[in-house]
């Protein structure tokens, strides 16, 4: 596909894409993939797997893509990430029956945690279920809480450097610490997460 210029915008590329481009999908999941890489680290901390979320997470872009409605006055961006970010709590919540857990307790604390902008504006934008902005708000909030009251101080300041995108080499130079400490207060984290969503 060739572009003279500045690079072409993810609406473009959707355009492109549905003119025949094969190029521009890869040019959109190459775009993402980092989206999706940080969209699914607050879920592996609660306990499933980062690979079988970064595939979920890759399968919402796949989904964003197919049904991106350019018509509609929304981003490109902003419908990926919901949709990227339903996919996640979509397996979750499959993975969750099958323990009989709580369903709605698996919901991402990531915009929180992080600083970055709430998922409510992202469904805002998109208008298709209030339900999930509702959900999303309380169980963050109570996700939050559980951190809060669980994780002892040097946990959380892993959790944080885990959620801003730190490698465990990169958390571990950050908190002068070796990597199996991190990786160990990670696996602390998950076991303590678990056992309070087991005990509502």
């Amino acid at each position: 596909m060739a572009h003279v210029g500045a690079l072409p915008t993810d609406e473009q590329l959707v355009a492109a894409l549905r003119a025949g481009d094969a190029q521009a999908e890869e040019l959109l999941y190459e775009r993402y993939k980092n989206t999706v890489r940080a969209k699914a680290r607050p879920y592996f901390l609660i306990g499933a797997d980062r690979d079988d979320l970064i595939q979920e997470g890759m399968i919402g872009l796949y989904k964003a893509i197919r049904d991106y409605d350019p018509t509609r006055n929304a981003a490109f961006h902003s419908f990926a990430e919901l949709c990227v970010t339903r996919q996640l709590i979509s397996a979750i919540k499959t993975a969750t029956r099958r323990k009989h857990m709580p369903l709605n307790s698996y919901v991402s604390f990531y915009s929180a945690a992080s600083g970055q902008g709430d998922l409510t504006e992202v469904l805002e934008l998109t208008a298709e279920n209030p339900e999930d902005m509702l959900i999303h708000k309380e169980s963050e909030g109570d996700m939050l809480r559980r951190i809060d009251t669980l994780l002892s101080p040097r946990e959380k300041r892993v959790v944080e450097c885990f959620l801003s995108g730190m490698s465990y080499q990169q958390i571990a130079e950050h908190l002068h610490c070796g990597k199996k400490s991190v990786d160990n207060a990670l696996q602390r984290v998950k076991k303590k997460l678990e056992k309070s969503l087991e005990e509502g």
